[in-house]
């Protein structure tokens, strides 16, 4: 018998609100990331992060039908400067939080997180530089079980 996709199996929607609410704390907490975090941010910033990792592993496409997909989660963050660990220090609150969110405690579930938030800091941080231009229409990336869905 398959498997759930992750979305499912975390516990859907309500598992992704907890997770980026605990990531969110989490990263308050943090003497390097607190300071892009301690800003005024869009007040629907955590929902809409939480839409855009449910949809990355297999939730409702809400992210990309309203709010620009991939491309427009990156252009949030192009131009914006990263400290020189910041996307060491953010899959580690990443991590941390999936535990906080009281996420199921399955060692390929855990893998498949660590793998994806490794992948996805990098990807934010090659961004991070004045004058990134982010490409236009790269669709939210997908997660299964083994990595990334083609």
């Amino acid at each position: 018998m398959a498997r759930p996709s992750i979305f499912d199996f975390v516990g859907g929607e309500p598992a992704f609100r907890r997770l980026t609410a605990a990531l969110h704390e989490r990263c308050l907490a943090d003497p390097e990331l607190n300071h892009p975090f301690s800003h005024a941010m869009d007040p629907a910033h955590l929902e809409h992060l939480a839409a855009y990792l449910a949809e990355v592993f297999g939730g409702p496409a809400r992210y990309s039908g309203s709010l620009g997909g991939h491309s427009g989660m990156l252009r949030i963050h192009a131009g914006q400067g990263t400290g020189q660990d910041y996307g060491v220090r953010f899959a580690a609150c990443f991590m941390q939080a999936v535990d906080d969110a009281g996420f199921p405690d399955d060692p390929e579930l855990r893998s498949t997180l660590r793998r994806y938030i490794e992948l996805a800091s990098a990807e934010v941080v090659s961004y991070g530089p004045a004058g990134a231009v982010v490409p236009p229409g790269q669709p939210i990336p997908r997660w299964g079980w083994s990595g990334p869905v083609t």
